[in-house]
Order: C-alpha cells, then sequence, then structure tokens
C-alpha cells in the first residue's frame, strides 16, 4: 500500500475509539486485527482525575474491556506487548509483577518481549512471575544461556489466525550502563540489526506471509545508537515494528523504506497503558496481506 493512502485510511479511524469505518473494508475472515501496547509502567489503576496531563486515562479494566469489545467483533485478534511492563507505581514495588501477568493473561495477550525495567526484580523475580503469565515471551537478540531463563523466553513464535500465518519475534536493547549488572546478570546482548534479519528470513522460510518485531530499543535518537528506524532502514523481511522504550506517541504507524526499497511500518502507543494501537490487514490474493488502517484508541 502507498504511504498516502495508507494515511488516509488511517484518518478515517483515528479519531476517537471508532472502529467501524474499518467494517466495510473486508470481510470478518479475512480480516487480522493486530492490537498492540507497550510500556505500561504497572499502571494498573487509570491516572486520577486531578492529574495535569492525563486525567482519568488508562487503566488495566477499561483496557480489558476495550479488547473484549473488538474480539467480539472480530474473529482473527493478535494482542501484543513491545515490554516494560514492569515498574512504575507501588503495585510492582508490592507485587513483584504477579499482578501484571495475571491482568495480561486476563486479557488474552499472545505474545510480549522484554524491556530493560523488566529486569528490575532480577532475573530470579522475573523467572518467579513467568507461571502467571499465559502468554509467550520472545525475545531474539538476547542469550539466555547459564542463567534462570534459558529455554523459557523463545527467540520467536509463529501463530495463524484464520488466512494469516505470521511469524513474531523480539529485539531488546543494549542492557549494559541501562540496568545494573546484578540484575541482569550472565544475560549476553547481540547484534539487533543481524539477529532481526536473521530470525526475519527464518520466519519467512517457514512460510509466514505477515512477520512482526517486538521491539524495545526506541523509535530514534539523535546519534547513532540503534533504534527502530535504523533497523527498518537495515532490515530484510520484516513488515510491522511494534516499539517502546521511548514513549512515544505515533498519531499513526510512520512509513519507513527497508533495504529492499519496501515500505515497512513503524507504531508505537506512548506509555503507562494510555491508548490501544489497532493495525488491521487485509488477506488478498497476494503472498503478503496489506494494510486495511489504523486505530489508535485513547483508553478514557
Amino acid at each position: 500500500m502507498r504511504r498516502k493512502e495508507f494515511i488516509y485510511k488511517a484518518g478515517l479511524i483515528a479519531a476517537g475509539a471508532a472502529i467501524s469505518p474499518l467494517h466495510s473494508l473486508a470481510k470478518n475472515s479475512d480480516r487480522l486485527v493486530i492490537l498492540h501496547t507497550n510500556d505500561w509502567h504497572s499502571h494498573i489503576e487509570p491516572f486520577p482525575l486531578s492529574d495535569k496531563k492525563y486525567p482519568g486515562l488508562g487503566g488495566a479494566a477499561k483496557r480489558a474491556a476495550l479488547i473484549s469489545k473488538i474480539r467480539a467483533k472480530h474473529k482473527n485478534v493478535l494482542l501484543l506487548d513491545s515490554g516494560d511492563i514492569f515498574q512504575g507505581t507501588p503495585y510492582f514495588n508490592s507485587y513483584g509483577g504477579e499482578l501484571e501477568f495475571k491482568l495480561m493473561s486476563e486479557m488474552g495477550y499472545d505474545f510480549a518481549t522484554l524491556g530493560n525495567h523488566d529486569f528490575d526484580a532480577g532475573l530470579d523475580g522475573f523467572a518467579k512471575q513467568l507461571p502467571h503469565a499465559s502468554f509467550k515471551f520472545l525475545c531474539a537478540n538476547y542469550d539466555f544461556s547459564n542463567t534462570i531463563l534459558d529455554g523459557k523466553i523463545d527467540p520467536y513464535s509463529i501463530i495463524k489466525k484464520g488466512k494469516f500465518k505470521i511469524g513474531v519475534f523480539g529485539i531488546g536493547i543494549e542492557l549494559e550502563g541501562l540496568v545494573p549488572k546484578d540484575l541482569y546478570g550472565e544475560v549476553k546482548y547481540q547484534n539487533p540489526i543481524e539477529r532481526a534479519n536473521e530470525t526475519a528470513m527464518t520466519l519467512k522460510n517457514q512460510g509466514c506471509n505477515l512477520i512482526v518485531c517486538l521491539s524495545h530499543l526506541g523509535y530514534e535518537y539523535k546519534g547513532k545508537k540503534v533504534s527502530d528506524k535504523v533497523l527498518a532502514k537495515l532490515s530484510s523481511n520484516i513488515d510491522l515494528i511494534l516499539g517502546g522504550h521511548t514513549h512515544t506517541f505515533l498519531s499513526c504507524p510512520q512509513g519507513v523504506m527497508n533495504q529492499n526499497g519496501k515500505e515497512i511500518f513503524i507504531n508505537q502507543t506512548g506509555w503507562a497503558g494510555i491508548n490501544l494501537g489497532r493495525i488491521d490487514y487485509e488477506a488478498n490474493s497476494l503472498k503478503a496481506p496489506s494494510v486495511l488502517g489504523y486505530n489508535y484508541t485513547k483508553i478514557s
């Protein structure tokens, strides 16, 4: 889809919580609805009404209700998170992440990746909470060998939703200098560009017609630090990057040309569970599904 056409369709559905304009664009069986969050940082409850910036916004209960409403209308729904689930409110300090994982499990998340703050309770603390997560954690560029998480975090996963065969993988930010060494221990950071392209190629070779990267690299930086925009430009076979870390509020997904001259999209929903991102894909006669449009919903 050409960028102008995508932005036009995005504009049709970006206002408020309206999702009905998408309904006429494809049959239910031919549509994939990708819902996504990032950096919700243990914000279980909405911001107080007295908050000057986000009065009454967010909250896990309202997010769950919105997700349920969308699932009632659409058959093929994929729910994803791009990391930094932990840390930010006393709920994390009191329960160490148990509540966050239980709530995400109740909402029916399919996959998530790890953010830097998900190491704040150490590897032992993260491993302790994993039994409360019914969803899978994915990360392709952290080597967990010789740690308690060895064999518990997959690099990627493949899921089928109707006519869609979707490959999902995670990419994490460099932990050195960002997270105390004693919290991440022997986890080895690997080149995110190389590992992303290797993983995307693996997924392509296994017949995936849509490849999604859950990234916690950050949207963009002034220097040479690896970001989602850098990854997109140097990538092959990735169709969609759902980012985190920089708490970037994007009004619609940003198109970037990859190294093969194909436009792929990056999105990020800010932070604190204020927004639920949504991107719809349509199955068609082509090998790769095409983008139908985008919905950016404030949880209020």
